[in-house]
């Protein structure tokens, strides 16, 4: 016993008896406990690191757009707000605790555009980018407090996740919140009665938009209640927001009919782009859909995406790094079998895409719908090769229209 109590930790001082593990070293011992505290102050350190930006070493904002051109075709003008609100969200972390009385505020997004366009697809492609934390949510599944669904400090939690619980590096993160038009409220009256998941849940993104410290329950509020809150301060938190908006075209003709009068309105008549209205909406469009003023007011960077045409829609098939094409010749290249198409069979799969008005999502479904059966014969059959022409393409969509597959 008393051979024990001459060994103790090097750092503390304390006895083996009264630590709950004692590790022996060359020429020392050391404790549990400060093993634990090393630990702590290793991971501290690396945060001061990570929160340390240089100019030099920053993005710029030509170069976040040239990244993005790397698996996003078009949508120009979203990616030059995406990348300019994500570089100044940088400035604005380095200015923090300095002396200046000049204090930069953040410029919250909403990007606007149809199925398909994009919007979700560029928020994915920057996360790759950023040296910050970043996560991607969901706002239909987002209720007011105290009905089925999450809440809306849901949102904070799931940042949280992904920053490991480091609430410092949480506090600097950016959030996309994706399908934010679901929560529109259902008339442009306020609402005498309970919107559920509505008018309320945009009362409840106000205080995490605008900045201020929120209460978080590490593990989602309703099924641990007795959990410890985090607060998390909001106001350094940059917010993304997409949403198709559809129908909303509709208000922007209405609006734009209404500001001219008499001869000059057939004039500006023929100006006005009637295929792609999206690109003339304002804050009042989305006022007018159903989103208090209150959320338009702390989105001030509003930008629309343009309706993808056929050349766009052939340029995704194939140009992007992370093409469908591409994928689906990787996933045939593993088993050793070199796929092709054809030409005509692509620009099938367009007018295919073009007919369904889904988009470049279209796309992926349709290429699925004519690669099944090959996928699942070819592995087994020893061939080296595999040709999609535009007439075996024709057919396993007919065949799949057929089954209601599509």
């Amino acid at each position: 016993m008393a051979e024990k109590n001459k060994r103790r930790c090097s750092f503390c001082g304390r006895g083996e008896n009264e630590v709950a593990l004692l590790m022996t070293g060359m020429s020392g011992y050391i404790c549990n406990d400060c093993v634990e505290q090393a630990h702590a102050i290793l991971r501290e350190e690396e945060l001061i690191k990570k929160s340390d930006f240089d100019m030099k070493e920053l993005p710029k904002p030509k170069e976040i757009k040239e990244f993005l051109d790397e698996y996003v075709i078009g949508q120009d003008e979203a990616k030059r707000a995406l990348a300019v609100s994500v570089y100044n969200h940088y400035k604005r972390l380095m200015q923090r605790g300095a002396a200046d009385d000049v204090e930069i505020e953040k410029s919250n997004i909403i990007m606007v555009g149809s199925t398909g366009t994009g919007k979700t697809l560029l928020a994915r492609t920057i996360a790759k980018l950023l040296k910050v934390p970043f996560t991607i949510v969901d706002a239909t599944v987002l209720t007011e407090a105290g009905y089925v669904g999450e809440d809306i400090e849901s949102i904070l939690t799931r940042l949280l996740q992904v920053a490991d619980y480091k609430v410092e590096e949480a506090e600097r993160g950016i959030v996309f919140i994706d399908e934010i038009d679901k929560i529109a409220r259902k008339s442009d009256n306020p609402s005498i009665t309970r919107d559920v998941s509505g008018e309320g849940v945009q009362q409840g993104l106000l205080k995490l938009l605008e900045g201020s410290i929120v209460n978080v329950p590490p593990q989602g509020g309703r099924k641990h209640p007795d959990q410890k809150m985090i607060p998390v301060n909001t106001r350094h938190i940059l917010f993304i927001c997409g949403g198709a908006f559809d129908g909303i075209e509709k208000k922007i003709a209405q609006r734009m009919n209404t500001h001219v009068v008499g001869y000059d309105s057939v004039q500006n008549s023929y100006k006005i782009d009637k295929g792609d209205m999206m690109q003339y909406i304002t804050p009042q469009d989305l006022r007018s859909f159903g989103l208090i003023p209150e959320i338009v007011g702390r989105l001030p960077i509003l930008t629309s995406l343009r309706p993808l045409d056929r050349e766009a829609l052939r340029n995704i098939l194939t140009e992007p790094k992370n093409s469908i094409v591409k994928q689906y010749l990787k996933l045939m290249e593993m088993d050793g079998v070199k796929l092709s198409f054809d030409s005509s069979a692509l620009d099938y799969i367009v007018d295919m895409a073009i007919e369904y008005k889904l988009g470049a999502r279209g796309l992926r479904s349709i290429v699925e719908t004519i690669m099944m059966e090959k996928m699942y014969e070819v592995p087994s059959s020893g061939a080296k090769s595999c040709r999609i022409t535009k007439e075996y393409a024709r057919k396993q969509v007919e065949k799949s229209l057929m089954t209601g597959a599509i």
